[in-house]
């Protein structure tokens, strides 16, 4: 499968109803579509409207329980159970996981450990399921104060350590040009470890071409890398959703 968009309903198209945001996906040339919470979705009704717009699920979240935290692992593996056989029933082939808030009560190494003693359990639960699990690093600057996670090279780090290819990283490309830019070197050294894009403009989290980051040029080099995955749009449009995913669907001309 060559590299492709994913669209974020519940960021580009959040006050739209369902049926209205699957139309709109396909309306403007997209093939997938993701989301976050699958626990909040009809599965039974957004698998028919999937089906009816001949689309494709790209991504969708395990639960939001620390994994820095070795009290809440437990709890952390049950949810990622129940969220891979969600996504084997949806034919989604990446869960998006973020690891927590930092423990102020652990050490940095502490919550380091943890993180990679509960991943590799959960590389156990995700063997042969045909799913990969990316944790995401986020930016602690402007929208996710206290997270543990900001950088990449600890998340490729994790990666290394866990050494698993159901465990890899979900690269935000406007988390980590806030956190620590430089993103065309780092996904080029460690597109092997990249399951999943999420795209924004930056500043702002809004459209693609609204903002200091090329986005023609960002898919390009991914392009060049010979990534097969997705890149999921996860923004909050200023202007016409549709108007918005027109212009990225422009592009990438192989997208579907």
């Amino acid at each position: 499968m060559p590299m492709n968009l994913s669209v974020c309903i519940d960021a580009v198209l959040e006050s739209v109803p369902l049926e209205t945001a699957l139309q709109t996906v396909a309306d403007c040339g997209y093939s997938a579509f993701e989301f976050w919470k699958w626990w909040e979705k009809d599965l039974d009704h957004l698998l028919e409207l999937r089906d009816l717009h001949q689309l494709q699920i790209a991504a969708c979240c395990t639960r939001f329980v620390s994994l820095v935290d070795p009290a809440c692992r437990e709890e952390y593996l049950q949810g990622l159970a129940e969220s891979v056989a969600v996504a084997q029933r949806l034919n989604c082939p990446t869960l998006i996981s973020q690891v927590g808030d930092a423990c102020p009560t652990l050490s940095r190494e502490a919550q380091h450990a943890s993180l990679v003693a509960g991943l590799r359990e959960a590389a156990s639960i995700l063997q042969n399921s045909g799913v990969v699990l990316g944790i995401e690093p986020l930016n602690e600057t402007v929208d996710h104060q206290g997270y543990y996670l900001v950088r990449s090279d600890e998340a490729f780090a994790i990666i290394d350590e866990v050494d698993s290819p159901n465990v890899q990283v979900t690269f935000d490309l406007y988390h980590q040009q806030i956190s620590e830019g430089d993103l065309t070197t780092t996904l080029r050294q460690h597109i092997d470890k990249i399951a999943h894009f999420h795209a924004a403009g930056c500043p702002g989290r809004r459209e693609l071409d609204d903002g200091e980051l090329s986005y023609p040029w960002l898919f390009e080099a991914i392009r060049k890398t010979g990534y097969a995955g997705y890149i999921g749009l996860e923004y909050w449009p200023e202007r016409s959703a549709e108007a918005g995913l027109r212009t990225v669907r422009h592009w990438l001309p192989t997208a579907g």
